[in-house]
C-alpha cells in the first residue's frame, strides 16, 4: 500500500498525554474508573471509538454514493469494550448505524454490510476482535 496519508501521535501511557505530530491532538490521559483510574482524561478506547466510528460513517458515505443513495443523515456510534482475554486484555467493539427512514429494510442492511467490507478499520479488525454491526 502507498500511504496517501500518514498520522503520527505519541503517548507515555494510559495515564498520561497523547499528542499528534502536527499539534492537533493533545489530550490528557486517564484510565477509566472501570479499570481503576481516576477517568479525569479520555482513554485509548474512547479514542479508537470515535475513530473507528468517524472511518465507518465516511466508507458508508462511499457506498452511498456508488449507489446514489442519500447517506448524508446517517450517524455512527462504536462501543469499545474492553476485557479480561486470558492472561491479558482484548476488545470488541458493537457499531450501531442510525439509519434515515429512508434507508430502512433491507437496503439499508446491505449499506451497513458494504462499508463494513470497505472501511479501513472493519479491515484492520476483521479476525482480530468481534464487530458487531446494529443497525437502528
Amino acid at each position: 500500500m502507498d500511504a496517501l496519508y500518514t498520522a503520527a501521535a505519541t503517548a507515555n501511557g494510559r495515564d498520561g498525554r497523547a499528542v499528534s505530530s502536527d499539534g492537533q491532538l493533545d489530550l490528557t490521559l486517564a484510565t477509566p474508573p472501570a479499570l481503576g483510574g481516576s477517568g479525569k482524561g479520555t482513554n485509548p478506547e474512547q479514542l479508537f471509538a470515535a475513530g473507528y466510528a468517524a472511518c465507518f460513517a465516511s466508507a458508508l458515505g462511499l457506498v452511498g454514493r456508488t449507489a446514489k443513495v442519500d447517506t448524508s443523515e446517517v450517524s455512527v456510534t462504536a462501543e469499545v469494550g474492553i476485557g479480561k482475554d486470558g492472561e491479558s486484555f482484548g476488545l470488541a467493539v458493537t457499531l450501531r448505524v442510525e439509519l434515515p427512514e429512508s434507508l430502512s429494510g433491507e437496503e439499508g442492511r446491505k449499506l451497513v454490510e458494504q462499508a463494513h467490507g470497505v472501511c479501513p478499520y472493519s479491515k484492520a479488525t476483521r479476525g482480530n476482535i468481534p464487530v458487531e454491526l446494529v443497525v437502528e
